[in-house]
């Protein structure tokens, strides 16, 4: 069994820093179930969809650079919401090797029945903290990550996916 590090922290204050940590998980798949609940869809997929609404004929990478995840999890999105009809894909006129991605009148119905926001609550809810508190909890967030030990590879896929 793995030697348990000394700390000075108070008990109760890890608790409450926990519980804070179940809040936001909390809220973020509430947000992703009831999206899911309500068109059938996953969040990364319905997110997915708005950024090719926004962005017409964007490629994979492109979709992948929006949503900040790893190509081959953007490319996996692609493949399911063309599968349900939801996108249609074209080879570039300019580069055959590069595709176009454009959202169909049957993705553009469900995107007008999501609860939004698309993306998630939680990058709405960062991006509204001022710049000095995202950068404090950057930091102390990467500590954690350190002491975890965690795979930072997981950065790259979506919360709706987790």
């Amino acid at each position: 069994m793995p030697e348990k590090p000394e700390n000075n922290n108070d008990p109760k204050s890890t608790a409450q820093v926990l519980r804070r940590f179940r809040v936001v998980f909390n809220a973020v798949r509430s947000h992703f179930q009831q999206v899911e609940k309500q068109v059938g869809l996953g969040g990364a997929q319905v997110w997915a969809l708005s950024v090719l609404r926004d962005n017409p004929g964007i490629g994979v990478g492109g979709l992948a650079k929006n949503m900040d995840i790893h190509q081959s999890t953007a490319s996996n999105l692609v493949k399911t919401l063309l599968r349900k009809g939801m996108i249609s894909m074209t080879k570039s006129v300019e580069d055959r090797r590069n595709v176009q991605l454009q959202i169909l009148p049957s993705g553009l119905a469900l995107l007008a029945k999501a609860p939004g926001p698309f993306e998630g609550v939680l990058p709405v809810a960062l991006d509204r903290l001022p710049p000095e508190t995202l950068l404090r909890l950057d930091q102390d967030l990467g500590r954690l990550i350190q002491l975890l030990k965690a795979d930072e590879q997981a950065g790259g896929i979506p919360l709706a996916e987790l």
